[in-house]
């Protein structure tokens, strides 16, 4: 009976609670689940808990738990406003957006900075329809976690119609060397060898493999580069 009695409980927690969850969330608006900056992340967590507890614990009073669900997006309203309003507690806040790619190089410190790994960024890119790094003006991560592309001004796209020739298909770019190592299969399945990719280093003025956090080579054995002491050429990126 006692069973029966807390299910009936849980039951008209959940029924009471979700309603004004649903409107408490369309009340925080668009910002609050699409771009999920930190601080909304830890409201949207709170939230959740306090949720989850009410319901799944009936000895928590459901008079506080619709206090906390009214209090707490309340405080995210007022934040959000604060940081419209003043810069500096926005900055505080949030992440600031970080460059992680220039001219087709990756900046490695950057990277190490927001702890972003090389396949972090180039799975990112292939979301994006880049295949290749080398087409990449700057690439910036943004508070968000996403990336933002510029290309290079040779590789925005035009329509056939307004050039009135046949598309020239892209090749597609392959990794061939991750912070030093170098995938033998990937020459092998281009039919290249090692000795090549070492002369290619060299007229690079590149001696030691080491010295490489990232190539890549494309069907039509064009070498890209970038190497571990890559530095940022360009003022610091602010939200």
């Amino acid at each position: 009976m006692e069973v029966l009695k807390e299910s009936a409980i849980i039951l008209a927690r959940i029924i009471t609670i979700f309603p004004l969850f649903l409107l408490i969330t369309q009340y925080m608006g668009k910002r609050s689940i699409g771009e999920m900056p930190i601080f909304d992340f830890l409201i949207i967590m709170t939230l959740t808990n306090v949720v989850g507890a009410d319901i799944a614990d009936p000895t928590v009073d459901h008079v506080y738990t619709y206090l906390a669900v009214i209090v707490i997006p309340l405080i995210q309203r007022l934040t959000a406003y604060l940081s419209i309003t003043h810069r500096k507690i926005g900055k505080k806040i949030t992440f600031e957006p970080t460059l992680v790619i220039q001219d087709g190089k990756l900046l490695v410190e950057n990277l190490k900075r927001i702890r972003y790994t090389i396949d972090n960024v180039l799975q990112m890119l292939r979301q994006k329809n880049i295949f290749n790094i080398s087409d990449v003006e700057i690439a910036i991560i943004e508070a968000n976690g996403q990336i933002s592309v510029l290309k290079k001004e040779n590789k925005l796209g035009v329509t056939i119609e307004d050039i009135n020739v046949k598309k020239k298909s892209k090749s597609l770019s392959y990794p061939l060397i991750v912070e030093g190592k170098i995938y033998e299969d990937i020459l092998n399945y281009l039919g290249l060898n090692r000795q090549w990719l070492v002369s290619e280093l060299q007229r690079r003025q590149i001696a030691q493999v080491d010295r490489v956090f990232f190539a890549s080579i494309n069907g039509d054995h064009e070498l890209h580069v970038s190497l571990k002491n890559e530095h940022q050429q360009m003022p610091p990126i602010y939200n």
